[in-house]
This record gives structure tokens, C-alpha cells and sequence, in this order.
């Protein structure tokens, strides 16, 4: 089980590399790993549990966020209108950006920032993506091809940024113009990937 003590901090080399490419298929141990990721933000979520264990709660974690430079993070959020979106997300890759840009109100938090920041993060309204995503039917990792709008495309693209040794920190603007804000009322306690 994946505790705060787990999760590397900004400033750690980890955080800031380009992460490998996962061998498919996928070995037992980055099976594990994704699973795990996928599991802490489960756990993050349960009000009881995240008490218990003191989880920061969040919507996504990205392997490099535990010191694995491996291209696999897990993300569990819904969108405004209450879908799930929840996967477990192994050598991803966007393969379409929409032109209309959006933030977060309140900016984006991160399990991996220990700080309060200051300004918005640019994200792409949609994307579409193709990644191979674990099945439960069939217990393995499929490829899949999807497109994703609003807050899970914003969840995606900040997942997506750890995996290429971006931290939402370096991407901080006073404003974005031609940007619009994701939701009018966005609690700035929600984070991204905690």
C-alpha cells in the first residue's frame, strides 16, 4: 500500500526525468505498480481510510511520483456530471490537443508539491489519446484509443505531464489569455494527483 511517506518530493531527480517506456506486456512487477498507484488513489478517496493511513486525497499519481521512471500512471475522477472516469493508464500517448485551452480556477495541486502555488496551469479542453488501459474482463492490458473532455482531460494531461518530467509547477501563469476556467467553482483543496 502506497503511503505519503512513499511519494517523492519536488526537487527530486525522479521528478524531473523523461520516464521509460513500459515492456509489454507488462511484467508482474509493473503490474504491481500500477496497481498500486491505482489503489492509492482509491484509498485517497475513502474518507475513513485517508484518515487512518493520513492519504492526501486525489484523483491521479504518476509511477515517477514514487521514484519509478516507467510510463504508467492511474487516475480515478468524475466529470461534472458524475461519470467515472477510473484507469489504470500504461505507455500512453496523446495523439490529438484541442485548440480551446482551459484551467482550473484555483490551480492545480500535486501529491509531489508540499506548498501552496500560485497561478494557472494551461490545459487543452479535449484530448484524444491511445495507451494501453487494463481490462477487467480480461485481466490484462489492452491498447485503447479514447478521447477525454473537461476535468478527466486536465487529470490525463497533469498524469501525462509526470511521465515526460514535467512538474504543473513550471507551467504557472498569472493569467491565460483566450483561457477559460474549467469550472466556476472550483475548490482549490481538490487536487490533481494526491
Amino acid at each position: 500500500m502506497i503511503l505519503m511517506k512513499d511519494i517523492i518530493r519536488e526537487g527530486h531527480p525522479t521528478l524531473t526525468r523523461v520516464a521509460d517506456k513500459v515492456a509489454m506486456p507488462i511484467s508482474d512487477e509493473d503490474k504491481q505498480t500500477v496497481f498500486s498507484l491505482f489503489q492509492y488513489v482509491i484509498n485517497s478517496q475513502d474518507d475513513e481510510l485517508a484518515k487512518k493511513y493520513n492519504l492526501r486525497p486525489g484523483v491521479g499519481i504518476a509511477a515517477p511520483q514514487i521514484n519509478v521512471s516507467k510510463r504508467m500512471f492511474a487516475m480515478h475522477v468524475h466529470d461534472v456530471d458524475g461519470k467515472l472516469y477510473s484507469m489504470m493508464v500504461v505507455n500512453p500517448k496523446i495523439t490529438h490537443r484541442s485548440e480551446e485551452m482551459v484551467y482550473l480556477n484555483g490551480g492545480e495541486g500535486c501529491l509531489s508539491v508540499d506548498r501552496p502555488t500560485e497561478g494557472l496551469t494551461p490545459r487543452h479542453l479535449s484530448i484524444k489519446f491511445e495507451a494501453f488501459v487494463y481490462d477487467v474482463e480480461s485481466n490484462a492490458f489492452k491498447l485503447k484509443r479514447g478521447s477525454l473532455t473537461g476535468y478527466p482531460a486536465t487529470v490525463f494531461q497533469h498524469e501525462y505531464d509526470h511521465l515526460d518530467g514535467i512538474m504543473f509547477t513550471t507551467k504557472l501563469y498569472p493569467e491565460i489569455p483566450g483561457a477559460k476556467p474549467l469550472f466556476e467553482a472550483f475548490e482549490p483543496d481538490d487536487v490533481l494527483d494526491e
